[in-house]
């Protein structure tokens, strides 16, 4: 029993550094390089008044803009790694995102409607217009699946066409209601941008992770039980509605708040999940953790490289997942059927 705990603790301790250094590499590389030791001191400085001597410039760069954008995309590649991960179990396909699944379409509308519409005459705020939207699309596949069959095939065509659907309208309300410096920004923006990323945007993002993170681990034994379907996770005990009511709220509220903040961004939610079981297993205990560190340190690097790749320009992050993404699904595929 020792033993088990203390390999635990490694563990946890091995991945908390990973995350740490993922971090300490996101608030140094850039355009500018800063030097690691300026990152580690900036951070003292500012939780615990350290007092170091920094340049002001040097250190406004590091707190203001880099380290709250690299807290805000680990978040994000947490959040939609998880989401992932619960969505593929409860559907039983390994297909199921929240972007094949329409969430990320709807919760596109939903903020573009807030935006550019003025939807909820200014008592919906974005998270809240994305929300509904996420909420909304998904409800329009279920409908759908339901009506043409409950196998699982039957949600993903379901997912497709409501993705569709929903970017269509997004595109419809742009195009007809959005003046051309609008369209651009908003354009950029469902492409995935951490660009205009701030602390205030951690304090939303951070704490909607981890309790996301925490209703899904509680509810890690009823994935567990959904991987042998939903009849064999009934007998076991796991109220089925409920779960899925719970889980399925939870992905599409944690799909709908990244949306909110950094747009729309594909492949994570998809490859990340599969990359995770590749490590770590099937066992959703560890596989929901791991899901959470690969998707975060992923979405880290992602976010460094869109800033450096192309000197004085930053690509929209969606770009840099899709460029990285596509051909990792591809691979993980071609050895499922190796393997099959």
């Amino acid at each position: 029993m020792n033993h088990a705990v203390t390999r635990m603790l490694a563990i946890g301790l091995l991945a908390l550094a990973v995350l740490v250094l993922a971090l300490w590499l996101g608030a140094a590389i850039g355009e500018t390089a800063i030097p690691m030791d300026v990152v580690a001191k900036t951070a003292a400085n500012r939780l615990w008044s350290a007092g170091y001597a920094l340049d002001r410039i040097d250190e406004g760069i590091v707190w203001n803009y880099r380290l709250s954008r690299a807290v805000v995309a680990a978040c994000c590649g947490a959040a939609l790694a998880l989401s992932g991960a619960v969505l593929q179990s409860l559907l039983r396909n390994v297909l199921a995102d929240p972007y094949v699944l329409g969430i990320s379409a709807g919760a596109s509308t939903g903020a573009v409607g807030v935006v550019i519409l003025g939807l909820g005459a200014g008592i919906l705020s974005l998270p809240a217009g994305a929300f509904l939207g996420a909420l909304t699309a998904f409800s329009f596949v279920a409908v759908l699946a339901m009506r043409s069959g409950r196998g699982t095939g039957a949600v993903i065509l379901a997912g497709v066409a409501g993705s569709q659907l929903f970017n269509a309208l997004t595109s419809f309300i742009v195009t007809k209601a959005a003046n051309a410096e609008q369209a651009r920004g908003i354009m950029f923006w469902l492409l995935g941008n951490l660009s205009g990323v701030r602390w205030p945007d951690v304090w939303l993002a951070l704490p909607v992770t981890a309790v996301g993170l925490l209703v899904c681990l509680w509810h890690a034994r009823a994935l567990d039980a959904f991987t042998f379907g939903t009849e064999s996770a009934a007998s076991l005990g796991i109220s089925v509605r409920r779960a899925y009511v719970v889980l399925v709220g939870v992905a599409a509220m944690m799909t709908a708040v990244m949306v909110s903040i950094v747009g729309s961004i594909g492949f994570v939610g998809l490859v990340i999940p599969h990359a995770a079981r590749m490590v770590v297993g099937v066992r959703h205990g560890r596989l929901l953790p791991a899901s959470a560190l690969i998707g975060a340190v992923f979405m880290i690097i992602a976010d460094i490289l869109s800033r450096i790749i192309i000197p004085g320009q930053v690509l929209p992050i969606g770009v840099i997942t899709a460029l990285v993404g596509a051909p990792a699904f591809a691979l993980i595929l071609s050895q499922r059927k190796a393997t099959t």
